[in-house]
């Protein structure tokens, strides 16, 4: 059973089939998991017992037939910063550490009334700040294409988990890219849907009005089934969207023909690695001979998109991050002298670098003396990005984009220049400042390592660039590459 190759269609069919049972696939994945991690690390918590009991009860459903759930008796792996209960839920970070999760996210529970299987929690950013998956407590997740580079950020360990073979697809999420980025620089499928789409609740907040859930899979079919899965109202949420369920598959096998794509002329600089845009050519050109037609947009606001993300998300960061003070979760410094030791001592010791940085600059821009400088204003730049993407859609259907301006970089290789890091995410940020759907798909290699090209949407167009993703990969086989250390 080569279960690095299966893909979560392949594994629906099979199960069906008959051809192994939901326990025997979970097994398998728990050995390779074994096996092969230790030098990746893309897993904190591996839940074996948990998974093969799911299994087995998957297992007897599809003994009995009938209208099954789309998932059941599927392995998944989920980023850790999810609430799962009964299992420790660390956000990568010394400060929950020792945290158990007391109840559910609404995505684990719509994933457990599918009957799906849980093999683990896997590696990130602590509390998702990063783009690199370098900033975890756990370690640094290696990229399973070449262990001496990132598998980038901050869902890191979800995409290296998939790319290594260890599950067919994981969650993530996507504040200002890290579903996307990572998805690139591991060879994967990467959707960030619409803003309120998915459920935030439960999923352990970064910057409330950014962080989306979402998914990374091998490729843009798997990516419909699951976000299937996954999408929907909640009351449980505030932000989340009450629209009618959909059918993210329905369109996957419409032709393109008559689709418009805009080419944003600030996302193709000199900034751009030049095999990546060379990637983008050769991927345009088979969108051609698929009925797509190009033309150019502008973004003129792109170049703000950066400052204004990193002015907003640190000042949310500072805001949701204040509760971690050693009182009634998480870590406690020991032998405090008073309440103020405790709380200075506690942040300080369990917080990493790029935490405590975000917590600063989040905590300074909402200052009084400098809260319409910077916080005000970096509002008011977002709603001229959103502008920005509402005029561009004016005249064509989605945006074809890079993920990133570099392929995977090495690991330590940006750890001491902050804005250097800031910079990978150029090209992810602006969708989430505006709410938007993107995804990212693989498009090329550049040596040993996976080029990825974006595709972004309208609000509530997921449906649409999951179509687009699906006509590209039938036409392509860079989706069916995989690292040397999954074959």
């Amino acid at each position: 059973m080569n279960i690095e190759q299966l893909t979560l269609s392949e594994i629906q069919q099979s199960l069906r089939d008959k051809k192994f049972s939901s326990e025997e696939l979970t097994s398998a994945y728990l050995a390779r998991i074994k096996n092969f991690d230790a030098s990746i690390n893309s897993f904190i918590t591996v839940t074996g017992e948990l998974a093969l009991a799911a299994a087995k009860q998957a297992d007897a459903l599809i003994a009995k037939g009938g209208n099954l759930p789309s998932l059941c008796g599927i392995p998944l792996a989920h980023k850790d910063i999810f609430c799962t209960e009964g299992v420790k839920t660390s956000c990568a970070s010394k400060m929950l550490d020792n945290f158990t999760a007391p109840y559910n996210a609404t995505v684990i529970e719509k994933l457990n009334a599918e009957h799906s299987v849980m093999l683990g929690k896997t590696n990130m950013d602590e509390f998702a700040m990063g783009s690199s998956n370098e900033n975890s407590f756990y370690g640094a997740c290696k990229n399973p294409w070449n262990l001496e580079h990132v598998p980038g950020g901050s869902s890191g360990g979800s995409a290296a988990a998939v790319a290594a073979g260890f599950a067919p697809a994981a969650t993530g999420t996507d504040t200002g890219g890290s579903i996307r980025q990572p998805a690139a620089f591991c060879g994967l499928t990467g959707l960030k849907p619409t803003y309120g789409v998915v459920s935030r609740y439960g999923m352990v907040a970064y910057a409330s009005s950014l962080d989306q859930g979402g998914v990374i899979t091998k490729n843009a079919e798997d990516a419909a089934i699951f976000l299937n899965a996954i999408a929907g109202f909640d009351a449980k949420d505030s932000t989340s969207i009450e629209k009618a369920d959909e059918d993210y598959t329905r369109l996957l096998t419409d032709s393109l023909k008559g689709k418009v794509i805009g080419l944003p002329e600030e996302y193709f600089s000199d900034q751009v690695d030049s095999q990546i845009s060379k990637a983008i050519e050769d991927a345009k050109a088979v969108l051609e001979k698929q009925g797509v037609t190009f033309k150019s947009v502008n973004l003129k606001t792109t170049d703000m998109a950066i400052s204004a993300y990193y002015i907003i998300a640190p000042s949310e960061a500072s805001a949701n991050l204040q509760r971690y003070d050693g009182v009634r979760y998480g870590y406690r410094c020991d032998n405090p002298k008073d309440l103020e030791d405790m709380y200075t001592r506690s942040r300080t010791e369990a917080f990493g670098e790029e935490v405590k940085r975000r917590i600063l600059i989040g905590t300074y821009a909402l200052s009084a003396g400098f809260y319409d400088a910077y916080y005000r204003k970096a509002q008011k730049i977002r709603r001229l990005i959103k502008e920005d993407f509402e005029h561009a859609f004016a005249s064509c259907d989605f945006i074809l984009a890079p993920t990133t301006p570099t392929p995977a970089f090495k690991i330590g290789e940006k750890t001491k220049d902050p804005v250097a890091m800031y910079l990978e995410d150029i090209f992810t940020i602006s969708v989430n400042l505006a709410g938007l759907p993107a995804l990212s798909l693989p498009c090329g290699l550049k040596g040993d390592l996976p080029i990825g090209m974006q595709l972004i949407g309208k609000p509530f167009s997921e449906a649409m660039l999951l179509q687009a993703a699906h006509q590209f990969q039938q036409a392509t086989d860079w989706h069916k590459k995989m690292p040397s250390l999954a074959k």
